[in-house]
């Protein structure tokens, strides 16, 4: 190999210095020395992408030599509209008349529309599998890391030296259900967005509901047809006089027609009473274009969660559909209602793993809750703090005597309210690293649980039925704590490591799939969706 360096570096110099009168092509007489230009300018390439471990598993030959090549390549590039994914982004429409051009230039610019092309390929399956933006420079609200590659450079060499790009994009796209339901329910409703348009219903002072016979009925069983409801429309009896047929009347509101109000409902989150108020009336008039373009939003976000993990247990907490979700070692899940942090005070998106219980917690108050909640109200009255069981300490915790803090300018001090029924963190937290102090924890405050919508805390995430998903936790990385006999002792701020990390995910989801398989709407309560469908329509690279 030493004694063909010297002519190897001959070749490639000439092939790159010639501009016309050589054209390779598979088989031909130009073949190797395109490869051999090749290999040299793969190092240079951009090193973000794995270009050279592409072209390390076709032992550096070339892949787009022909327009029958590039032809499947475009073709695959188009075919990522159907995950929201732009095409223009990564010039399908320009790669076939580059290729033409390059034909007739010579070995440097067929190299180069090599590289284009393969390039334009690995962005794409980078951007496939783990979304086109970096959630991290996109929002200071993410704490985690960007999902690394999670696709077989070997299985994607093999598919393109079958040229079936298909079977390319399907290594890099992300395997789940939920994903598949998220482009499905993406396909129907471009399709359903681009039919006839069809009435909105008007405000009205009085709630349509079961019963009513009105015009705004037909309205509403328009607008439900619309979002997919189709058995709510009786076909037209004068289109068939030979039946004899009466059609039912359309303007009744009946059981059938409350039934599929009540379908929609739960899929905006909303409460499934079947009676068509203002807020219902509102998610009904959404445009079906809207609707498109939040599933495009958040078919990236699927892409930012990576490969979900195999292994159990691991927990993620959907924040904007109010839920916890628990798979534990043997497979079952396990799930809960949760209340998150209010539009003022959101609960970022974080990535992480549980680490410890604290039982029978004290809370030292945030400097923002203490800066705006209770500072106002002990300047009112000193005594909230001891009908509230709060002390306060100094950061050594030290005992401070309220009489002595300046309350206008109260310095170096803390407020710690003691454990009991009163605290706000209950009984049980839940603790994992994060950079926000962000934390699953118990609440006096159960009847939050029965709304709707619950952003309602101030950044922290509260869990119904926190105790059980403790023990579960201990129970199921092999702990041998008893959290019944924790929770009656005296003591306070007792830490219990888990024998193990279980992994923790907070993701925040405007449009995620139902136990049902229905796709759920829901309201985008901290106004991150107009960010994401921005960089994504400006193609904002955010690489990192």
């Amino acid at each position: 190999m030493n004694e063909r360096q010297p002519l190897r570096r001959w070749a490639i110099g000439v092939a790159l210095c010639l501009s016309v009168g050589v054209v390779g092509s598979a088989g031909g007489d130009a073949s190797p020395l395109l490869s051999e230009a090749l290999e040299a300018r793969v190092t240079q390439s951009d090193q973000r992408l794995p270009v050279e471990r592409f072209y390390a598993y076709r032992d550096y030959q070339p892949v787009w030599t022909d327009a029958a090549s590039v032809a499947a390549l475009i073709a695959g590039l188009n075919e990522l509209a159907q995950d929201g994914l732009n095409p223009d982004h990564y010039e399908a429409g320009a790669l076939m008349g580059a290729f033409e051009r390059s034909q007739a230039a010579g070995t440097a610019a067929q190299v180069a529309f090599e590289l284009q092309a393969s390039q334009a390929l690995l962005q794409a399956l980078d951007d496939l599998n783990r979304g086109q933006l970096n959630p991290r420079q996109l929002s200071s609200q993410w704490d985690g890391e960007r999902p690394s590659r999670g696709y077989s450079m070997a299985r994607v060499v093999e598919a393109v030296n079958q040229m079936d790009m298909a079977a390319v994009l399907d290594q890099a796209r992300p395997d789940s259900p939920a994903y598949r339901q998220l482009k499905a329910a993406y396909a129907d409703f471009q399709s359903r967005a681009s039919q006839s348009s069809v009435p909105y219903l008007d405000r009205r002072d009085a709630s349509l509901q079961l019963g009513d016979q009105h015009d705004d009925v037909l309205t509403l069983r328009r607008r439900l047809t619309h979002w997919g409801e189709s058995h709510l429309l009786a076909a037209n009896p004068e289109a068939y006089p030979q039946i004899g047929a009466a059609a039912p009347d359309q303007r009744q509101f009946d059981a059938s027609l409350a039934a599929a109000v009540k379908r929609f409902q739960r899929r905006h989150l909303l409460e499934d009473d079947g009676v068509v108020g203002e807020q219902t009336r509102r998610a009904l008039n959404v445009p079906l274009s809207s609707r498109v373009e939040q599933l495009k939003v958040n078919l990236e976000r699927a892409r930012w969660m990576g490969a979900q993990p195999d292994a159990a247990p691991n927990v993620w907490v959907d924040l904007a559909g109010y839920r916890l979700h628990y798979t534990r070692p043997n497979g079952e899940h396990w799930q809960t209602r949760v209340i998150v942090g209010s539009p003022q005070r959101a609960t970022p998106m974080i990535q992480s793993a549980i680490t410890h219980l604290t039982v029978n917690p004290s809370w030292t108050i945030p400097p923002t809750i203490l800066r705006e909640d209770v500072l106002p109200r002990v300047r009112e009255d000193v005594g909230y703090l001891a009908d509230e069981n709060i002390q306060i300490v100094d950061f050594s915790g030290n005992p401070v005597d309220a009489g002595t803090v300046d309350w206008q300018r109260p310095g170096n001090i803390m407020l710690r309210q003691v454990a009991g029924s009163a605290n706000p963190l209950g009984r049980v937290v839940v603790r994992f690293p994060n950079n926000h102090m962000i934390y699953l924890h118990d609440t006096p405050a159960q009847g939050l649980f029965q709304q709707h919508r619950r952003a309602l805390s101030s950044g922290c995430v509260r869990v119904e039925g926190v105790t059980q998903f403790a023990q579960l936790l201990l129970q199921d990385t092999g702990s041998s704590a008893q959290l019944t006999r924790l929770m009656a002792s005296s003591d306070s701020d007792r830490q219990v490591n888990l024998p193990q990390r279980v992994p923790i995910a907070l993701h925040y989801l405007t449009a995620w799939p139902n136990a049902e398989g229905e796709v759920e709407f829901r309201p985008d309560i901290y106004g991150h969706d107009a960010d994401v469908e921005s960089a994504l329509n400006q193609s904002l690279r955010l690489s990192g």
